[in-house]
């Protein structure tokens, strides 16, 4: 059909009024269309240089476990190899452990024994000679003393237990001051002992003899009336002034009850 001007005019205009509004939404589509691939475009590449730095990292991450897994067998060899060798060593430690316990447990005891053994000494401390007692004075302070170091007081209890042996088997003459019962003081007199078990004393001047022996509550000394010629030969004979011969002097037989 054949359209005259007159009649292509209206339908240039109705065209015109119909593909208008269509421009701009094709438009808006095609600025969507190339948004959402511009972001696709991104994420992707975002993704693959993900993947190929994570990739990277798992190589690293992979030598490392294995070089750990490596270095902890080594270690754990190591370790076998000690304890393989010390296996001994602490076999001995244990055996050293188990002798300290036991030496631990027989100084303790021995300790006790000492603490004992100082106890009896003080206790038989009144009962020995006077001159004995006073020459033991400083021995006794110290094992009378309890924080006495246990080496310390050993020492000092063989010291009184070694003297006390010694003037038991010797006989001592000297002179000596003596607080002597009845007498009103002290006096210097002439002494003879025979060991541990009883003495003489002799006031030459007064013509005095007393005997000592260790009583009931220690030692004691007792006056001998008619005593002073036999003990005075007896001390001449044991300082080499008169020849030895056979005195009869007073005596004690047997222990007292203590």
């Amino acid at each position: 059909m054949k359209v005259s001007p007159r009649q292509r005019g209206p339908w240039l205009v109705l065209a015109s009024f119909v593909l208008c509004p269509c421009l701009p939404a094709a438009d808006d589509a095609v600025v969507k269309v190339e948004k959402v691939a511009t972001e696709w475009v991104k994420t992707r590449a975002e993704t693959v240089r993900l993947e190929t730095e994570w990739g990277g990292q798992q190589m690293m991450l992979k030598s490392m476990v294995e070089a750990i897994d490596q270095r902890t067998k080594i270690i754990q060899e190591k370790k076998a190899h000690l304890d393989a060798q010390t296996a001994q060593d602490r076999e001995e430690l244990d055996t050293l452990a188990r002798k300290n316990d036991i030496a631990r447990a027989g100084l303790e005891t021995a300790e006790e024994r000492l603490k004992q053994t100082a106890k009896d000494l003080l206790a038989l401390r009144p009962f020995l000679p006077p001159r004995l007692s006073t020459a033991l004075d400083l021995a006794y302070q110290s094992i009378a003393d309890p924080s006495l170091a246990v080496g310390d007081r050993m020492q000092h209890t063989m010291t009184i237990l070694n003297r006390c042996l010694q003037f038991n088997r010797t006989i001592t003459a000297a002179d000596e001051v003596l607080a002597i019962p009845g007498e009103a003081a002290p006096k210097s007199l002439e002494v003879i002992y025979w060991g541990l078990s009883h003495g003489y004393a002799l006031d030459r001047a007064a013509g005095k003899v007393w005997l000592g022996t260790p009583g009931s509550q220690g030692w004691q000394w007792e006056a001998q009336p008619g005593a002073a010629a036999p003990v005075a030969k007896l001390l001449a004979i044991a300082s080499d002034k008169a020849d030895p011969e056979f005195v009869v002097v007073p005596a004690k037989l047997g222990h007292p009850n203590r």
